[in-house]
């Protein structure tokens, strides 16, 4: 049948409408220098997710992924615009968008937060997936590049050419072919395409050099801090944590770490951080923290011993009864084992040996160091534990026949842009995550991973999930007041995700 033409003019705006979003989330994508899809492809559990995990979990293979995605949406929408080759720049579309819908489906919701609102089935991808089919089944083409040629073969064909139009131009338009009103109608998409590249420009232009250049490099969007600074409450949070035993001691499944509070932040070359974090974390803060924390079902910090007086204050004061395991450390042997009477002197739940110290020790061959502070935190009544940075630290206590009640060691996968494992400067906290999983899992005793966001540049939805799926039966992690519920709700969903990992629960 014969189309209008403002039958024709609609769907070229609802085409270019499409293409103009595909286009600036392409090029969104590739003006962020640390953009990746490997947290998309992670947090999926549906078709296919098994294909999706892989994709993440090989670089090379995410590297194609991204950069196919963000030039297929580039390309996909530059050609919806300007009516060139639609059908075909249809038929991708809808190939994306599929994938999109098949990687976070709107069942009821998502609960890897990775697409916005709750949905019953349909959402933006399906509803724009669906006006892809219009365009490519109708002429949507017409007003567009494609009616130019169009227009150009119809007019080969009143002179005789023996070529017929192919199938999908083969509704006419016009009375008269290249007419002036048709080559106007033709250019339809050209200025939606000036106007795109103007308001990205002048978007761009707005932006300060300093901006541009940390959005090269830090995603603010995936990292650790939260996706909108909106601050969560109690009555967002989705249950309290779960928790499980160490020797006779219950503990919440993800650990407050007391880092922060203590003031000491790995900030690279930002040496004025640690002093931020120190002044913002004043008593009253740090006592908020703790009841907020509590209230999500949090029951334990892992810190520093320094932060005893304060937690004994916290107690004294009955705002709550939050334990702390201490990380006990010292330049010495008599350093160490005088660290480790002052947590229990204060009140510890457990102790252990301290990475960084226990890596020392052990590059040393001071075994017997570590075995001393084994005894006597048992001797005060505590789990004791050892703690390492890397995987061999573990091994050759095991080797030299130390005991340990649990493991407190890094896991972080190494997909973030300041991951470098040849020139370690403050980037790099498990230097072969594959040799951890695979030496823990054989390990009878908990383990407490730590440095699960490598210091704040992964994003809590993919390091959660990194770390419980390979192992950890808990989880240490610095939060700030802001980020606990949320922190909270997408470890409940890591830990359901778990449920069926490779190495069995080793604390219940």
């Amino acid at each position: 049948m014969r189309r209008s033409n403002v039958e024709l003019f609609v769907l070229g705006l609802l085409r270019i409408g499409v293409g103009w979003h595909f286009a600036y989330e392409g090029l969104s994508k590739l003006f962020d220098g640390n953009w990746s899809s490997a947290g998309y492809l992670e947090s999926t559990n549906w078709i296919g997710a098994d294909l999706f995990h892989w994709m993440a979990a090989n670089p090379t293979v995410l590297k194609v992924v991204d950069v196919s995605n963000i030039w297929g949406l580039i390309l996909v929408g530059g050609a919806l615009m300007l009516g060139c080759l639609t059908r075909v720049a249809a038929a991708l579309g809808i190939a994306m968008l599929a994938l999109y819908y098949a990687a976070h489906p709107s069942l009821f919701a998502d609960p890897s937060g990775m697409t916005e609102g709750t949905y019953l089935f349909v959402n933006k991808n399906l509803v724009e997936l669906l006006a892809l089919c219009v365009v490519a089944v109708l002429p949507a083409g017409r007003f567009g590049l494609d009616g130019l040629l169009f227009a150009w073969r119809r007019r080969s064909v009143h002179r005789g050419a023996a070529c017929e139009p192919p199938a999908d131009l083969a509704e006419p338009a016009f009375a008269s072919p290249l007419g002036r009103r048709q080559v106007l109608a033709s250019f339809l998409g050209v200025p939606f395409v000036g106007g795109f590249v103007w308001a990205v420009l002048k978007k761009r232009g707005y932006e300060s050099h300093e901006e541009n250049q940390l959005a090269a490099r830090i995603d603010g969007l995936s990292g650790a801090t939260m996706k909108p600074f909106e601050v969560k409450t109690v009555e967002d949070l989705k249950g309290p944590i779960d928790t499980a035993k160490i020797c006779n001691v219950r503990l919440s499944r993800l650990i407050l770490g007391g880092n922060l509070m203590n003031g000491f932040a790995h900030a690279r070359d930002l040496i004025y951080v640690s002093n931020l974090i120190r002044a913002y974390h004043y008593p009253e803060k740090i006592f908020e923290t703790f009841r907020l924390a509590e209230a999500c079902g949090v029951n334990t910090v892992l810190t520093n011993p320094r932060l005893a007086p304060m937690i004994t204050e916290y107690r004294k004061r009955e705002f709550g009864k939050i334990q702390f395991i201490a990380q006990c450390k010292g330049n010495t042997e008599k350093d160490l084992l005088e660290s480790v009477r002052y947590s229990i002197d204060n009140g510890a739940c457990a102790a252990y040996v301290q990475g960084e110290a226990a890596d020392s020790y052990v590059r040393d061959g001071k075994f017997g160091t570590i075995e001393k502070a084994l005894e006597l935190m048992r001797a005060g009544g505590l789990p004791a534990g050892i703690g390492g940075h890397r995987i061999r630290t573990i091994k050759l206590c095991i080797d030299q026949g130390l005991e340990s009640d649990f493991w407190v060691k890094t896991l972080h996968h190494h997909m973030y842009w300041s991951a470098d494992v040849e020139n370690q400067q403050d980037n790099i906290w498990c230097e072969d995550p594959h040799e951890t999983i695979t030496f823990m899992n054989d390990l009878p005793q908990p383990w407490i991973a730590f440095k699960v966001l490598a210091a704040g540049a992964i994003n809590p939805r993919s390091g959660f999930k990194y770390a419980f799926r390979n192992g950890a039966d808990f989880i240490c992690v610095g939060m700030y007041d802001f980020q606990i519920v949320d922190d909270v709700n997408v470890a409940l969903t890591a830990i359901k995700e778990a449920k069926n990992r490779v190495r069995p629960w080793q604390a219940v």
